[in-house]
């Protein structure tokens, strides 16, 4: 988890320019802007951190727009995506994908994806695939709340119970879709698990800014699914705590309420409850490797080689003869 927010803390403060993070020590980033649009999923980390815990390197996940969370959970290496965040050739798509097109196959993340709901169909025809091949690996899609209001929601979540497909569905329920408030614009009281249990998809809803809550029922699901029990849903109710986008102030928030949500930041929770455990030293030991860790990645992505100009014309078919290029 504190890897995650030190990641976003870090990729928040380059993409403004012009500010430095972390100290004396991280000062060249401030000479860099992080390329494009930049979506941050700070203050859902207990998401992220409790699914991935119960994955192997052979379940499969799809991520949002919103995925670096998802992204370092399943096992990416932070370096190589801070890379890909300044537009470096050492990235993870060779600077050419920025934030939103980050994978890495060898951990099992087949990608962030920048259209709504896309990650979805994706995770579901992983999850077809693993069943024909007869593993005991599982996919998981991560979503927003905004998306259960789109088509391939409910085609995602039809084709998956018609086959019982290996697959955990993730509502990431943030209560925003962008710039407005979720709820005015959907039908349904807990619409992502009411729609889910009218295919006879079981779902769970757990509090996602407790930490522990998210493992116990990720746990248990997951172990369902591996046992062939057919697709889940887990619906984490929890709160993006910055803007659309990291340039974006959110002033269409009621300031009362954001500062209401940051008093039940996850971290905050897990950083108490270490605390009450005898554990304050070990976490905050834990707090600054994660820091130092995503320090040495900013020094390392702001001086990294660019692209070389022919790069642009490697990695794309030609619309001919179908051959790459």
């Amino acid at each position: 988890m504190v890897r995650i927010r030190a990641f976003e803390d870090a990729a928040e403060a380059a993409s403004q320019g012009g500010v430095t993070w972390g100290g004396a020590a991280t000062d060249k980033v401030s000479e860099v802007r992080v390329k494009g649009p930049l979506h941050l999923s700070t203050g859902q980390e207990a998401v992220a951190a409790g699914v991935c815990a119960h994955l192997n390197a052979e379940d499969l996940l799809t991520s949002t727009h919103r995925g670096h969370g998802h992204t370092l959970a399943k096992g990416a290496d932070a370096t190589k995506m801070m890379c890909e965040l300044f537009g470096r050739a050492s990235g993870y798509n060779g600077g050419k994908g920025g934030s939103m097109h980050i994978a890495d196959f060898s951990v099992g993340m087949l990608g962030a994806n920048g259209v709504v709901t896309a990650g979805l169909p994706i995770a579901v025809g992983a999850a077809h695939a693993l069943k024909i091949r007869k593993t005991d690996a599982i996919a998981v899609s991560f979503f927003g709340d905004g998306a259960i209001n789109r088509g391939p929601f409910l085609e995602a979540l039809n084709w998956a119970q018609v086959y019982r497909l290996p697959v955990l569905f993730v509502c990431e329920d943030n209560q925003i879709s962008a710039t407005t408030r979720s709820a005015p614009m959907t039908a349904g009281s807990s619409a992502a698990s009411a729609r889910a249990e009218s295919m006879g998809i079981a779902a769970t809803r757990v509090d996602g800014n407790s930490v522990e809550a998210v493992s116990a029922a990720a746990a248990q699901l997951i172990a369902q699914i591996r046992a062939g029990s057919g697709p889940k849903l887990l619906h984490a109710i929890t709160y993006r705590q910055k803007g659309h986008v990291s340039v974006d102030p959110a002033t269409y928030r009621d300031p009362a309420e954001v500062a209401n949500a940051l008093l039940d930041d996850p971290i905050g929770r897990a950083r108490t409850l270490l605390r009450q455990r005898g554990l304050a030293d070990e976490a905050a030991n834990v707090e600054a490797e994660a820091r130092a860790e995503i320090a040495a990645a900013l020094l390392v992505a702001s001086s990294a080689e660019v692209p070389d100009g022919q790069a642009a014309y490697t990695d794309i078919m030609t619309t001919g003869d179908g051959t790459w290029t």
